[in-house]
C-alpha cells in the first residue's frame, strides 16, 4: 500500500476513534530519567490538531518544573524550526491552520517531542508527507544528538512503515498503552 493511500486511511481511523485523551506525564517523566535529562533542556512539542494525541498536558507539567519549552513553525520547502513558547504566550495560526508561536526566539530541542500518523515497532513514523520532521531531525542530527519521543494513539500502529531514504527512526514511541522502546 502507498504511503499516501495508507495515510489517508490512517487518518480516518485516527478521526473515527479520536478521544480526547492526553499521553501520561508518568511514562514521559521515564523516558527523561533514563537519560537523566534534567529542567534545564528544551522540549519541542507540537500543538495537536486533527485528532492527534495531545502533549499540552505533558508541555504544560514540564514548564511548572522550570523546563524550557517550545513549538515548531513552519516555513516554504517544507522546512521548520523551533521558537521558544509558554503556556502564557499567544500563538498564531499558520497557513496550514496550526497554532505557532509568536515568539521569534529559535531553539533547537533537546527532546523533540513528534505527532504521528501511523507508526510501527521499529519505532518508524508515518506523518503528513511533507517530511517537515524527518528533514528537521537529520538536520539536526548533523550536529546535536537530540532524543525524539513520538507521540500516538494504541491503535495507529501498523505492522510495517512503508521506508524511504529520508524516514528518521525515533528513539521511543508513547502510546495511551505502553512506551516502545
Amino acid at each position: 500500500m502507498s504511503k499516501k493511500i495508507l495515510r489517508k486511511k490512517l487518518i480516518n481511523i485516527r478521526r473515527n476513534n479520536f478521544v480526547d485523551q492526553a499521553i501520561s506525564f508518568v511514562h514521559f517523566k521515564k523516558i527523561l530519567r533514563k537519560y537523566n535529562l534534567k529542567n534545564n533542556i528544551n522540549i519541542g512539542g507540537y500543538y495537536p490538531v486533527n485528532s492527534e494525541i495531545s502533549c499540552l498536558d505533558v508541555l504544560e507539567i514540564l514548564e511548572k518544573n522550570n523546563f524550557k519549552i517550545s513549538l515548531p513553525i513552519t516555513k516554504k520547502n517544507n522546512n521548520m524550526d523551533f521558537y521558544e513558547w509558554s503556556f502564557q504566550d499567544s500563538l498564531s495560526i499558520s497557513q496550514q491552520g496550526i497554532p505557532e508561536p509568536n515568539t521569534k526566539k529559535k531553539v533547537i530541542p533537546d527532546v523533540l517531542i513528534v505527532p504521528l500518523v501511523g507508526f510501527d515497532r521499529y519505532k518508524f513514523r508515518l506523518g503528513y508527507g511533507g517530511g517537515f520532521y524527518d528533514r528537521y531531525i537529520g538536520k539536526i542530527l548533523r550536529f546535536k544528538k537530540i532524543l525524539t519521543v513520538g507521540f500516538a494513539f494504541s491503535f495507529q500502529e501498523i505492522s510495517k512503515v512503508p521506508l524511504n531514504k529520508f524516514d528518521q527512526k525515533l528513539n521511543f514511541i508513547l502510546t495511551d498503552k505502553e512506551i516502545i522502546k
